[in-house]
């Protein structure tokens, strides 16, 4: 059998050359704060993991003593990922519920149908900071909106956020308000469900429910999907609204694992189990999203896809 001969490699001409590198002129500074910024970090974080570091004091290297710990003596670690997995599995849920029953009244014809979908998107653009001090207002216990209107009704008061038991519950909520970028979503999945479909519904003579049930949900299940995974990783991450309303209290109720990861690094200064509590999230998130992709080929239909 003959060797096929090698090519030498064609040198580039000199204005290939200078497009070359005109282009990694244009990508340099991107390239250089994606190192410094996101690569270094990233690696850093990794290293400090293994290492006992409190910033004052330079690094010692310790192995996996942080992660042993995290697992064997840390108290407070199972307390926190119950809150936290408490608001994955049942905050996120409801959040899209809402966020879906939502996109369908607001996909049907009724008047002043622009101005409803815009008060209903308004909450997402909200500074964070804001909506804090907004529901810090409506949960006060004493003159809240919804306590001061229970009181003029002669009913008994609500402790939203001092309530070890209501601390979660009243999070959720604002979880659920804040879902305007998912509803927008929905609106666009809902939209492109064909006409066709609603009408061979009708024809094999389905009622409302049954057409939301087995024509609306199947074709607005890749949305439900990409809508899930982003509640699932921003729940997991949650901090500015916790900590902001109740800094993880009462009564560690609301001790999330964000809260609990800033709390480690920033006021006990403990950098090395703050960065292996961070790289236990990363994982904790990649598991839970493998889950849900893998479970998603029985429950997610994409139009055209053979069954």
């Amino acid at each position: 059998m003959r060797m096929l001969a090698m090519r030498p490699p064609t040198r580039l001409g000199r204005q290939e050359r200078q497009n070359v590198l005109k282009g990694l002129a244009f990508i340099g500074p991107w390239f250089i704060g994606f190192l410094l910024f996101t690569i270094y970090p990233i690696l850093a974080s990794a290293y400090y993991s293994l290492t006992r570091y409190d910033i004052v004091r330079p690094a010692r290297f310790i192995g996996l003593a942080n992660y042993r710990e995290i697992f064997l003596d840390d108290r407070i670690f199972k307390v926190v990922l119950g809150n936290t997995l408490y608001m994955v599995i049942v905050g996120v849920p409801i959040s899209l519920a809402v966020a879906f029953l939502l996109a369908n009244l607001l996909n049907t014809e009724m008047r002043l149908r622009s101005f409803f979908r815009t008060i209903f998107f308004i909450p997402s653009i909200v500074p964070v900071v804001a909506t804090a001090m907004i529901w810090l207002w409506i949960y006060n216990p004493r003159y809240g909106l919804i306590n001061s209107f229970l009181a003029s009704l002669g009913l008994q008061t609500i402790p939203w956020l001092s309530s070890p038991a209501m601390a979660k519950p009243s999070l959720i909520i604002i979880q659920a308000w804040a879902q305007g970028s998912v509803i927008v979503i929905f609106l666009a999945a809902l939209q492109d469900v064909p006409r066709s479909l609603y009408d061979a519904a009708t024809v094999d003579g389905a009622n409302r429910y049954q057409k939301f049930w087995h024509v609306t949900m199947p074709m607005c299940t890749p949305a439900i999907l990409f809508n899930l995974l982003m509640g699932l990783i921003g729940t997991f991450q949650s901090f500015t609204i916790p900590w902001l309303l109740t800094q993880g209290g009462p009564n560690q109720a609301t001790e999330f694992y964000g809260v609990y990861l800033y709390r480690n690094a920033f006021q006990f200064f403990r950098m090395g189990y703050a960065s292996a509590l961070a790289w236990l999230l990363f994982l904790v998130i990649v598991v839970f999203t493998t889950v849900v992709f893998r479970s998603s080929a029985s429950w997610v239909y994409y139009g055209g896809e053979a069954r």
